[in-house]
């Protein structure tokens, strides 16, 4: 049956094309959505960007006819601009805030439309409460949203019988038979699930462990060929280091491994702080750059979103307004460098690197319009990007660049999106299974044993 969706302002500005992902239905837009989304058109951010977006798609649906009787949508449905609020007893709420006088515009075109059902549409917990106690059916906008707890993963345990793992040492690789591995797929004690070998992807990571009790394990990655999934084993130079790191867990090996590996150009690592998440990006993007010379820079950048009270505008240039930001960055690299307190104090730092270019600080502000052949590209909390805002950034990257993307997603300081709408769980499982990609959930903290305790406790 064809529906009434009345949008709210927060749908339009989290994805513009909200107007037309209902199909065949009927979409409303209530005439106070349309007054605050021109106040935010000036904004020089993406918020400001999607703004005008909307603006422009209303006023392309506008010149096709009358916005007010409704126009065809490409789905077969229609956009309307929605003018009469029901109005809401003063005693209940209060009519002159915006939010209740687009939930009024909604109780209208209920009252007005009873043979179809209406729903409101917002990203607002609160307002999604308050709709309902006012009898309006209410949603979320979960066009782009993945489940937390359904996220690709990146890695899985099989139990194998012993004389597998030895084929796999001898001959360098394993093809995925079901009728010789073991029926059941364990479950990882450390929260990583089990795979079913049907469902195995390309790049995805594989621990294989002993059916016969004994204690013999094996890490490898998965490939896909013409006659089915393959396991070949991790290179030996995980044994390396890389700039002084070395992995502590498996996880990280296999981070390492994808970090390391030219053939991947996208990688994702998510994981909660102190899991090295940022360390082992940099200290790879060091080897490639350095020792191997496979790119011509390394190429870091956060998004600004500050955690708690904002400090307000900074002083001095961009890089000394970047500072703040990117001290984390600089912490890393100064202990990958090793430097003395001594080499501290007189100066030595990141910006040696940054001065003989082999490391750059980026503002993702300026990205838009840029293109970035043959870097190693970083992106440190992406979590706190849009999934408009992850695409803008993938699509500069040129030919030879890699992309590492950082993050937790139980961390997050956009008001505007939250761990199931952020770009870097859009980005995981819209790439799961390409050749190109590879993602990592690392478990296990490492930064200092209080670190670790006070993740996992408070």
């Amino acid at each position: 049956m064809q529906k009434n969706y009345v949008l709210d302002t927060n749908v339009l500005l989290h994805d513009p094309t909200a107007l037309v992902q209902f199909d065949d239905n009927i979409v409303v837009i209530p005439i106070y959505v349309v007054e605050e989304i021109d106040t935010f058109k000036r904004q020089q951010t993406e918020l400001g960007r999607n703004a005008r977006e909307v603006s422009r798609m209303l006023d392309d649906f506008r010149r096709q006819g009358s916005l007010s009787d409704g126009v065809e949508t490409p789905g077969g449905g229609l956009i309307k601009v929605g003018f009469e609020a029901l109005d809401l007893e003063q005693g209940l709420l209060n009519k002159h805030l915006v939010d209740n006088l687009i939930m009024g515009v909604a109780l209208a075109v209920k009252e007005q439309d009873p043979e179809r059902p209406t729903v409101f549409v917002t990203k607002d917990t609160n307002l999604r409460v308050r709709a309902d106690v006012l009898g309006l059916t209410a949603e979320n906008y979960e066009d782009d949203n993945v489940s937390i707890t359904e996220l690709y993963p990146g890695a899985c345990e099989i139990m194998v019988p012993d004389e597998l793992i030895d084929e796999l040492y001898d001959d360098g690789r394993l093809e995925v038979d079901p009728k010789r591995f073991e029926p059941r797929v364990s479950d990882s004690s450390d929260g990583n699930p089990g795979a079913r070998l049907d469902r195995l992807f390309d790049n995805e990571y594989v621990l294989l462990k002993s059916a016969g009790g004994s204690n013999q394990t094996s890490l490898g990655r998965v490939k896909l060929q013409e006659s089915g999934p393959v396991v070949y084993p991790l290179p030996r130079r995980q044994r390396d280091d890389v700039w002084g790191v070395r992995p502590r867990n498996k996880e990280q090996a296999f981070a390492l491994d994808a970090l390391l590996d030219d053939s991947i150009d996208l990688v994702t690592l998510i994981g909660k702080a102190g899991t090295g998440k940022t360390l082992m990006a940099i200290a790879a993007g060091l080897k490639k750059v350095t020792e191997e010379q496979a790119y011509q820079k390394l190429v870091v950048s956060r998004p600004i979103f500050p955690m708690g009270r904002d400090l307000g505008y900074l002083p001095g240039t961009m890089e000394e307004k970047l500072n703040p930001w990117m001290r984390p960055i600089f912490d890393n690299v100064e202990y990958l460098m090793g430097l003395t307190r001594d080499e501290k104090r007189a100066g030595r730092g990141a910006d040696e690197l940054i001065d003989m270019g082999i490391m750059e600080i980026e503002p993702l502000t300026y990205i838009r319009g840029r293109s970035i052949p043959n870097q190693y590209f970083i992106v440190d909390e992406a979590q706190n990007l849009t999934p408009h805002e992850i695409k803008t950034i993938l699509t500069r990257l040129g030919e030879g660049s890699k992309i590492i993307l950082t993050g937790d997603p139980y961390q997050i300081d956009n008001p505007y999106i939250d761990s199931e709408s952020n770009g870097l769980t859009y980005v995981i499982d819209r790439f799961k299974g390409e050749s190109i990609f590879a993602t990592i959930t690392l478990f296990k903290g490492e930064r200092s044993e209080l670190a670790e305790l006070a993740a996992n406790l408070l």
